[in-house]
Formats: C-alpha cells, sequence, structure tokens
C-alpha cells in the first residue's frame, strides 16, 4: 500500500472541521420503554431533536449533515411501528417544510423510493423542490436507505451503461461507482457519530465512510443535546487522519 501525505485526503475531507457530519439516531425505542410508553412516542421525541441539531450546524461549521432515518432492514420490525414510522415521516415533512425552506436548509433524500407509500415519495419530491435553492445547510435524509442495497443499485445501473455502450469496463474505477450512487453529489462524511451505545454501523453509508472518523456515544438519540453535538463536533478537529499514510515531516 502506498504512503501518502495529508495533503492526499479524499475528496469533500477539510484541513480542518468535520464539514459533514452522518448520524445513526439510535435509541428512540429504548427511550420510550424505560419510561413506561410505547416504541412509537421515542420515535415522536427523536423527531422533535432532529430541529435542534440541524439549527446547531452553521456555527459549528458544519455545510453537510446526513441523518438514518429508516433502513432497508427495518421492515423487519412489527406491522405497527412500521405503520407509525411512515405516518411520522408524512408529518414530519408537512410539519417543518416550510421552516426548513425559510431557514436555508436544502433537503435531499436517499434510499430506494420502490417500497415506499406514493404520498410520503410524493411529499419527499415536493419538500427536495422546494429547498433546492437552499445553501445554508444540507441536510440529507437517508429512508429506506442500506449501504448494500445502494451499493447494488449503482452497480446495476453502471451495468446497464455499459450494456447500452456508454461506457466499457475499461472506464469503471471507483470513481466512476460514486457517480451512481445516491450521494454522488455530497462530499463524504467526515465524522459519523451513533447514539444509544451501539458500537457498530448497521450498513449505513458503507462506501461513503471508509475514512471517517466514529464517535460512539452513550446517549439516547432523544436526549442528544445541541451541546452534546457542539462538544463532539468540535472535539474532532484534535483528531489525527492520515487517511492510511504518515504525515509529511515538518
Amino acid at each position: 500500500m502506498a504512503l501518502t501525505t495529508m495533503t492526499d485526503a479524499p475528496k469533500g475531507a477539510g484541513p480542518s472541521g468535520a464539514r459533514h457530519v452522518a448520524i445513526i439516531m439510535d435509541g428512540n425505542g429504548r427511550w420510550a420503554q424505560m419510561r413506561g410508553r410505547p416504541r412509537l412516542l421515542g420515535h415522536h421525541a427523536g423527531a422533535k431533536r432532529i430541529r435542534e441539531i440541524v439549527e446547531a450546524c452553521p456555527d459549528l461549521g458544519v455545510k453537510y449533515l446526513t441523518i438514518f432515518a429508516f433502513s432497508t432492514e427495518n421492515w423487519k420490525r412489527t406491522q405497527s411501528e412500521v405503520a407509525g414510522l411512515m405516518s411520522l415521516f408524512r408529518r414530519y415533512i408537512q410539519r417543518e417544510a416550510q421552516d426548513l425552506f425559510r431557514r436555508g436548509v436544502r433537503v435531499r433524500f436517499i434510499g430506494d423510493r420502490i417500497k415506499l407509500d406514493p404520498k410520503l415519495v410524493q411529499l419527499m419530491d415536493d419538500l427536495e423542490l422546494l429547498t433546492s435553492g437552499n445553501d445554508r445547510v444540507h441536510l440529507t435524509i437517508a429512508l429506506n436507505y442500506g449501504g448494500r442495497d445502494e451499493v447494488t443499485r449503482a452497480a446495476k445501473r453502471l451495468a446497464y451503461e455499459i450494456e447500452m455502450g456508454r461506457l466499457t469496463h475499461k472506464d469503471v474505477d471507483a470513481e466512476t461507482l460514486a457517480r451512481f450512487l445516491d450521494t454522488h453529489v455530497l462530499p463524504d462524511p467526515d465524522l459519523v457519530i451513533r447514539t444509544s451505545g451501539e458500537a457498530r454501523i448497521s450498513n449505513f453509508l458503507l462506501w461513503q465512510s471508509a475514512y471517517a472518523e466514529y464517535e460512539f456515544i452513550d446517549t439516547l438519540w432523544p436526549d442528544f443535546t445541541a451541546g452534546e453535538f457542539a462538544r463532539i463536533v468540535q472535539g474532532f478537529a484534535a483528531r489525527d487522519r492520515r487517511y492510511g499514510g504518515v504525515k509529511a515531516k515538518a
């Protein structure tokens, strides 16, 4: 493996600060159960937390925020919980759309939309269009998203381009494949945070997080404050990121 210097950092990884932060918002159900309440109440509490974190981003230098809302594996949950989550997503978009627009937030959704309810998909499309001119914060919501599923879909689209004669196998490299990912317009995440004390990545941004720094914290998502978010992001600047190489000597 060739050694690199810090000047060879992957595209999108700024020299200081976390430009792109991704969050696995875990612990909603446990938060509710600890209080003797239905799991869905925890999801409602977690949805309210999103606004606070989004509002904290500009002052911290975070331009891109990606949140994991519903995975391709979450369909395994009870029918009532899944239905409740889908209803929550619809209400969240309807309730927050104008506020996100006014605050200069651009919203994108990643994931496979085919399995989602058409009414929800229409709301997602409308919100993306409404906020398409914003640039203060780029909020990406991963909905019916899985890292392996994303790469599989990208590989299928790439194979189709080759089949149609628009590309050849000689054109295929990491950069080419990345253009077919859901996140092709976004920089790779610098920092990935997972709440609730679980130390796993759960099929989230597998390709994009190859050189991301990870922070696993015990806080359940509904209790995750802007203050704790700020502490983690500010601490990120002290991390020694070598991208598989070594620092150039002074």
